[in-house]
């Protein structure tokens, strides 16, 4: 069972690490900062309620079962943790989130200082690791702390179901699955954990003994409850920016053949990028510096060329949009040709029609665009030959 849980808490520390990578920005974002506070939360209960966590806690503090309290203490604020994300992911006025979030911090920090004095006040000098819930069942005070936890988890888990169904009702996309998770994982953790021991304690109430409930099938919901519940929050604030990394990936390596044509074209020197970033770090400096290449090569684009490729482009059958990018790849080829000689100093400036707009090309998609039509037109083959300039003279 500790191998379960300890397994759970960590991916939900690695979760909160990943979302709270740039420590600055997250805290001044309230959303962002109560999801890693939730997630970590979250893995800490797990962390805490492990039958190894629970013993050495007892041990050190000298205090049998004071493992109990502080789990209790832990879930409860988890339970908070969940209702503030909520309230922060829906947003809305300041002054209402504020007081909402100021109301639910309240309840639930009267709620732990109930447990923990219902715990200083109950007797219970048994070590209970796994079965406390029941064990305990009907001891004076213990009995309240434990209905006290139940019933304020519970609460929180409820409420949290009525307001995802009605805002799912509102919203599409990824956040509405985010919101289906949420529901999902809250279901099972109402019915699997919060029914479980609730049907645990109260057949010890009756005198019947339904101990694997609590012992068996509650911890094994609660897992599953709080990892789907953690990846409905996660998914939409994660999963964007991830398909936004994976499609730089794509966009880097579609770049490489404008970048292999323009990386030897002289041009401004810059600070050298980072050695170790993300992938759209990467494509922005590939970028920058594609772009830096072809304000250099103003001067050598030369109309006629583009001109040429473009009725070549046509002639063989392809549509004026995608000629438009073939001709651009043309002139760019041969301006990056003609940048390796020496200007003659009779040769005129190029008129303004013949220069190269980098402003058209200055979004990724049209890079993109404009490096594929130069990997893969034989006419603009026939300009890194020199042939179109030859056609042309």
């Amino acid at each position: 069972m500790s191998l379960i849980v300890y397994t759970v808490a960590s991916l939900f520390t690695v979760t909160a690490l990943l979302i709270f990578r740039r420590p600055r920005l997250a805290l001044r974002d309230p959303l962002t900062a109560s999801t890693c506070v939730s997630i970590f939360l979250g893995g800490l209960c797990f962390f805490c309620s492990a039958p190894v966590t629970l013993g050495a806690v007892n041990d050190l503090t000298h205090v049998p079962n004071f493992g109990a309290p502080m789990t209790y203490s832990v879930i409860s604020a988890y339970s908070a943790s969940l209702l503030i994300l909520l309230i922060n992911w829906r947003g809305g006025p300041a002054d209402r989130v504020r007081s909402q979030v100021v109301r639910v911090a309240t309840v639930y920090s009267l709620l732990i200082i109930a447990v923990i004095t219902l715990f200083a006040l109950a007797h219970a000098p048994v070590e209970r690791l796994r079965d406390l819930d029941t064990y305990y069942a009907n001891t004076p005070y213990m009995r309240e702390m434990i209905v006290l936890y139940l019933f304020g988890h519970g609460a929180c888990a409820l409420i949290t179901i009525y307001v995802c169904l009605r805002w799912s009702r509102e919203v599409t996309g990824i956040l509405r699955t985010g919101l289906r998770l949420i529901m999902a994982g809250l279901a099972v953790d109402v019915l699997g954990f919060e029914g479980a021991k609730s049907t645990a304690v109260v057949a010890r109430w009756a005198g019947y003994d339904l101990d694997r409930l609590s012992t068996g099938v509650a911890p094994r919901a609660a897992a599953l409850g709080a990892l789907l519940c953690a990846a409905g929050f996660v998914l939409p604030r994660l999963l964007p920016a991830t398909l936004a990394q994976w499609r730089s990936i794509w966009d880097y390596r579609a770049l490489r053949p404008l970048w292999a044509e323009l990386r030897h074209v002289p041009t401004a020197s810059k600070p050298a990028p980072p050695r170790w970033q993300l992938p759209r770090g990467r494509l922005y400096y590939r970028e920058l510096r594609i772009l830096d290449a072809l304000l250099a090569l103003q001067s050598r684009c030369d109309g006629r060329v583009r001109e040429t490729a473009y009725r070549q482009a046509r002639g063989q059958g392809s549509p004026p949009g995608e000629a438009h990018f073939i001709a651009a790849a043309a002139m760019v080829v041969d301006a990056a040709h003609q940048a390796g000689r020496p200007r003659p100093p009779e040769s005129p400036e190029p008129e303004s029609g013949s220069r190269l707009h980098t402003a058209l090309f200055s979004d990724t998609g049209e890079l993109v665009r404009l490096a594929r039509a130069l990997a893969g037109s034989p006419v603009v083959s026939a300009a890194r030959k020199g042939t179109a300039r030859t056609a042309r003279s």
